[in-house]
Parts: C-alpha cells; sequence; structure tokens
C-alpha cells in the first residue's frame, strides 16, 4: 500500500488559517485548539518537550518534500465568531461552504469551521466527524469539524469515550480535561493532513478520488505502537492526571494525534 501523487495542487509555503467559531465555545477550548495550531510550527522562542506536535507535522513535510514543494507552514490568521449561529443549529453541507467563504479572504487559504456540541451538521455522526473541501476558484479550502460530546462521543470522541460498537475497553483521559474538544483536535489533525496534502481531490491520496484514503484517514485507530481495533495503542500518560497523550504542545499542552502514512516507510507511523 501506497498513497500515490497525483500531480496536483498542494498547499505549500506559508499556510494562512482562519477560524470560524459557529455557536458556543468557551475561551478555554478555544485555546486547546489554537494552542495546538501553534504547536505545528517549531518553536524558535518557546521549546516544547518531546514527543512534540511540531516532530508529528515533520511527516508531512517528507510529503511536500518528495513532490518537490516548498515545507508548508501554520500561521493563524484571524478568528471569527457566530456565537448566535446565523444560519441556524441545523447545517447542510452547502451552508458549512457558505460559511467558509464569508471567511476566507487570502487566496490560497484555509479556513477552520468549527461547530458547537448543540449544532448539527449534515451527516456528521452518521458518515464522518468532519470533511475537508475547497474553492478552487479562489485556490482556497477550509475544514469543518464539529464537537460531538452530546451527539456521538463514541463515534467522533474516541478513545476518550467508549465506542458504540466493538470492545468496550475502559476509554483514555482527555490530555485536556475535555473529551469533546479532545476529540475535535483528533479530527482537525486528520483533515489538516489531508488537507494539505490532497486540498482539491488530485494530490496524494490511495483508492477512489471519491472516496480516498488520505495521510491520516490510511491509519485510523492508531496512536501509538501496537494499536488494533478498538485498542488506540502504547501511548503516554499524564503523572498527575492520568489523561493519554502522544505528543507535547505550546504552552504545557499535551495532545492525543493520529498515526499518519509516512511514505518514506510505506507504513503508519506514530510520534510514540
Amino acid at each position: 500500500m501506497a498513497l500515490t501523487y497525483h500531480k496536483g495542487t498542494l498547499l505549500e509555503g506559508t499556510l494562512h488559517v482562519s477560524i470560524l467559531w459557529y455557536g458556543g465555545f468557551s475561551p478555554a477550548q478555544k485555546s486547546v485548539i489554537v494552542d495546538f495550531l501553534l504547536s505545528l510550527n517549531p518553536q524558535k522562542h518557546q521549546q516544547s518537550a518531546t514527543p512534540s506536535v511540531s516532530k508529528w507535522w515533520l511527516t508531512i513535510q517528507t510529503y511536500m518534500k518528495n513532490a518537490g514543494k516548498k515545507e508548508t507552514h501554520i500561521t493563524l490568521s484571524t478568528q471569527f465568531s457566530d456565537k448566535n449561529c446565523s444560519l441556524g443549529k441545523i447545517l447542510k453541507k452547502h451552508q458549512v461552504f457558505d460559511l467558509a467563504q464569508k471567511v476566507n479572504s487570502n487566496p490560497g487559504g484555509l479556513t477552520l469551521v468549527l461547530t458547537a456540541k448543540d449544532v448539527a451538521v449534515e451527516g456528521f455522526c452518521m458518515s464522518s466527524c468532519g470533511f475537508h473541501d475547497s474553492n478552487p476558484k479562489k485556490n482556497s479550502a477550509f475544514i469543518w469539524v464539529g464537537n460531538s460530546v452530546s451527539q456521538c462521543p463514541g463515534q467522533c470522541a474516541w478513545p476518550f469515550h467508549q465506542p458504540i460498537y466493538g470492545p468496550q475497553i475502559e476509554p483514555l483521559g482527555a490530555p485536556n480535561g475535555d473529551f469533546g474538544v479532545d476529540g475535535m483536535i483528533i479530527n482537525i489533525a486528520s483533515l489538516l493532513a489531508g488537507t494539505v496534502t490532497n486540498p482539491f481531490g488530485n494530490g496524494y491520496f490511495l483508492g477512489s478520488a471519491d472516496a480516498p484514503l488520505e495521510a491520516a484517514s490510511a491509519c485510523p485507530g492508531v496512536y501509538g505502537e501496537g494499536a488494533y481495533p478498538g485498542y488506540a495503542g502504547e501511548v503516554l500518560a499524564d503523572p498527575t492526571t492520568g489523561a493519554s497523550y502522544n505528543a507535547h504542545g505550546v504552552n504545557g499542552r499535551k495532545y492525543l494525534l493520529p498515526a499518519l502514512f509516512d511514505p518514506s516507510t510505506s507504513k503508519c507511523s506514530t510520534v510514540v
């Protein structure tokens, strides 16, 4: 198995990321997600402990190098709040697209549309925990991820919640104390990896372009060595809280990040 580069456009160089907070997010929840994005680039002024989020992101840089592209560096651009849910709390996919287009004014930029726990999105829980799409005319892309804590935590916040199906192993402790948001981090990370390496459906992927396996989705449910269906693998434990993680971020953060398909080894690679 190998992800094939189909010679399309990748999101290379400096990637300006905007965030649209749709619905109610607390300042603490926002800071967990913002700190994750800030952790992706190696920090010159703030040393992160190892293993680090930026080490996890180095696998994506391997994709860029193999394609002859520039390394991708994430820059947090602007944040917008739609706390009152201007389009309502039941959204169709095309409405998510519309929200992303209103926010993204940077050609070649990326927008994260993040929906709160009481917002339902078409396909959420039934077929996906998030998705990425693009607007080729603007050369821009967007990611949508929802907070599943009150809708389908067994599907979209695993391994921090018992799964809907399969072995009912004791769930892992959420590293930031909020299994809904920590579950969002997993899905944001997975989709970010796929968006950068396959933003317009003609980059790196395996299988059909209509249902592609991408850098992270090719390695489902893997977070540490020895993972198998229903078991996340050997990960690290916080000595104080007992929560599980596999990567350190800025500001003392800890995160659990999905395995990425490593093009140099053709295997799923974890940071621990």
